[in-house]
């Protein structure tokens, strides 16, 4: 037995990869282990193996069993029917079956990565290398590279916040967001801190889909533009956050918008009116108020509630004069045309 518990899982590398080495020489035979199975297979001789030549010996696995502390006595059952599959049955499998699983021992074996220590700027130097050759996969390996050998160095918090960005240039949106998280946690007082703000915010606002998706990520990208602003309202990052942030309630809007139209469409009429209410409540500075104004006093209107749609129409008429919109409010409640309708040219006519 062995004297810790640390020292089985090497003691059974070493006995795995003399099994793997040991069950490649045999598989090698190849069509000499097939050929004889065969002739055995028409003798009946198959007392002597346990499923073919090709796989390893009962006595080799017994002693394998018996050095790592275990006993191997199979079933009779058990027994009996790898000698069927082995005999008249199935005969030549263990020819198919002993190259796989030597394959995979072999590639068990193989030997992790050597840690080799490396000079900090000669690691960093690399990363900015493959980051200029566009290999972000492999620039991002090498900023975390510089983090794990020389964690302490003042490098190691550039690196950490270069790897980010190469995670977000390589479109691994959710690494680039788990790595500023940590930098914003690790170092809240950088002087880059506020750029490690911004490129999070860059990272759900890249996710951003259109409206008819779910807009979880809108929300993140909102909230961490609004947190830009708050903490940073002097940067250069705040004015583009600015911009952004008009964009992504502009977004959100156009989502309640679709969802009101839906409704509206299938005749859920007040489920369409509180839609439309909420798009003119929270999202008053967004391109969607007109049009939601415009449906509520349709949803009015197919309700039976004209009082309410002459209401909403005349808000919509105050604030947006002239408006397409408006216009067509006007048309549905007075029930008649007020804008004259342009001819239309035949298809022929191109002039």
């Amino acid at each position: 037995m062995f004297r810790t518990l640390e020292q089985f899982p090497a003691r059974w590398n070493q006995l795995r990869c003399a099994v793997a080495r040991r069950s490649a020489r045999r598989g090698a035979k190849g069509d000499a282990n097939a050929s004889a199975e065969r002739r055995n297979a028409a003798g009946g001789r198959h007392g002597a193996t346990l499923g073919g030549r090709g796989l390893l010996r009962r006595g080799f696995v017994q002693g394998l069993a018996r050095r790592l502390g275990y006993a191997l006595r199979p079933s009779p059952a058990r027994a009996a029917k790898s000698l069927r599959r082995s005999g008249s049955i199935w005969p030549g499998t263990a020819l198919v079956l002993t190259l796989p699983i030597a394959a995979t021992l072999l590639a068990a074996c193989t030997e992790p990565e050597k840690y080799v220590e490396r000079p900090v700027d000669q690691l960093y130097n690399e990363g900015m290398g493959q980051l200029q050759r566009e290999f972000y996969r492999e620039a991002a390996k090498a900023f975390d590279e510089v983090e794990r050998q020389h964690p302490y160095s003042v490098w190691a918090t550039k690196a950490q916040l270069m790897a980010a960005y190469a995670h977000y240039q390589n479109n691994r949106y959710d690494d680039a967001v788990v790595a500023l998280d940590r930098f914003i946690s690790l170092h809240p007082s950088n002087p880059d801190i506020a750029y490690a703000y911004y490129l999070k915010a860059l990272s759900y606002y890249e996710q951003i889909s259109d409206v008819e998706r779910d807009q979880r990520m809108t929300d993140l990208a909102l909230a961490t533009l609004k947190e830009i602003v708050a903490r940073f309202p002097d940067s250069r990052f705040a004015r583009d956050a600015k911009v952004k942030i008009d964009l992504t309630v502009d977004h959100l809007a156009g989502k309640e918008m679709e969802i009101g139209r839906y409704y509206l469409k299938r005749g859920n009429y007040l489920a369409a009116v509180n839609r439309f209410k909420a798009v003119v409540d929270k999202y008053q500075t967004t391109t969607h108020v007109p049009e939601a104004l415009h449906r509520m006093s349709e949803a009015y209107t197919a309700m039976g509630l004209h009082d309410e749609a002459r209401r909403v129409a005349a808000v919509l008429g105050h604030n947006f004069p002239g408006n397409d919109w408006y216009m067509d409010s006007y048309e549905m409640i007075e029930d008649k045309q007020v804008r004259s309708k342009k001819a239309e040219k035949p298809w022929y006519k191109v002039w």
